[in-house]
C-alpha cells in the first residue's frame, strides 16, 4: 500500500541562523552588564560607608608626634663629676689639655677625671675694615676640669706638664656653681637657638674712647688724634685732630688709622 506525500509525518526543520538571531532576541534573559553594574554600585555604597581605621591611628599618631617637645640638651652642671677651674702657662692651654688628658689615660683615671675643656667664644675682630668672626679663648691661661676630686685625682691633675694650680680659696679648690658652668659651657637646644635668631658675638674692641691714634691715609696723613666716638657698625672712628692750632673732629675709616 502506498502512502501518499501528504501523509507523510512532518520533517523537522531546521532553523537558519537568521531565524536562530530571532529567536535569542525574543527570549527573555537578563544582561550580564546590568548585574555587574548593580554590583559595582551596590560595592561603592559599602565601601563609602567604610572607616578606615589605620588611616585613623596613623592620623592621631601624627598629632601627638607634633605634641612631643623636643628633648633637652643635658646641662654639663649634671653630667658626672664638679667642674673646677686649673691654671696654666698661658698661651699653652691647648698642649696642656693633650698632656692632662694623656695622663689622664695612661695613668688609668679615666672614672674620676671626665673631661678638660678650653672655654671658647665667637668674637667679632676687625681686620683690612672688614667684620670677622673667630674662635677666642674665654679665659686665656685657664681651663675648665670636670672630675670627680680626691688625693689621686688631684695629684695628677696639679703635677701635669703646664698646670700651675687649682683656683679656690687657700689650698682647698673651689668647683663652679651651676650657673657659671652654664655661661661658660652651655649649649642651647636647636628649638631655642631657631627662636632667639642669629647667634650673639661679642665685639673685640680695636680701640678705645680716649685713645690717641695715628691717620695712615688720607688728607690728614701722619697727624694724630684723640678717639671721640666709635661707630662699630659703620667701621669707622671720629678723630679729634689738631689742624691749624684749633682741634677738628674728623670721622675716619678703622682703616686708616693705627693705634701708636
Amino acid at each position: 500500500m502506498s502512502i501518499d506525500e501528504d501523509q507523510n509525518p512532518a520533517e523537522p526543520t531546521s532553523l537558519g541562523p537568521e531565524d536562530a538571531d530571532e529567536s535569542v532576541a525574543e527570549a527573555p534573559s537578563t544582561s550580564p552588564g546590568v548585574e555587574a553594574d548593580i554590583d559595582e554600585s551596590g560595592e561603592s555604597e559599602e565601601t563609602s560607608e567604610v572607616v578606615d581605621e589605620n588611616a585613623l591611628v596613623y592620623e592621631k599618631l601624627e598629632d601627638e608626634d607634633d605634641d612631643i617637645a623636643p628633648p633637652r640638651s643635658v646641662s654639663p652642671y649634671d653630667r658626672p663629676g664638679k667642674w673646677f677651674v686649673v691654671h696654666t702657662q698661658s698661651g699653652y692651654e691647648k698642649k696642656v689639655k693633650q698632656n692632662l688628658e694623656a695622663r689622664t689615660e695612661s695613668m688609668g683615671m679615666g672614672g674620676r677625671i671626665h673631661e678638660v675643656v678650653i672655654p671658647m667664644e665667637d668674637v667679632v675682630e676687625f681686620r683690612q675694615g672688614k667684620k670677622v668672626v673667630v674662635q677666642k679663648k674665654m679665659f686665656p691661661g685657664y681651663l675648665l676640669v670636670r672630675c670627680r676630686l680626691d688625693d689621686d685625682s688631684w695629684f695628677v691633675i696639679r703635677n701635669t706638664p703646664g698646670v700651675t694650680g687649682f683656683v679656690g680659696q687657700g689650698s682647698k679648690p673651689s668647683p663652679l656653681p651651676r650657673r657659671e658652668v652654664e655661661a661658660f659651657l652651655a649649649v642651647k637646644d636647636e628649638g631655642a637657638e631657631a627662636a632667639a635668631g642669629p647667634k650673639k658675638t661679642r665685639t673685640r674692641k680695636l680701640y678705645e674712647m680716649g685713645e690717641t691714634v695715628r691717620v695712615k691715609e688720607g688728607p690728614f696723613a701722619d697727624f694724630s688724634g684723640e678717639v671721640i666716638e666709635i661707630n662699630e657698625d659703620q667701621l669707622k672712628v671720629k678723630v679729634l685732630v689738631n689742624i691749624f692750632g684749633r682741634e677738628t673732629p674728623v670721622e675716619l675709616e678703622f682703616a686708616q688709622v693705627a693705634k701708636l
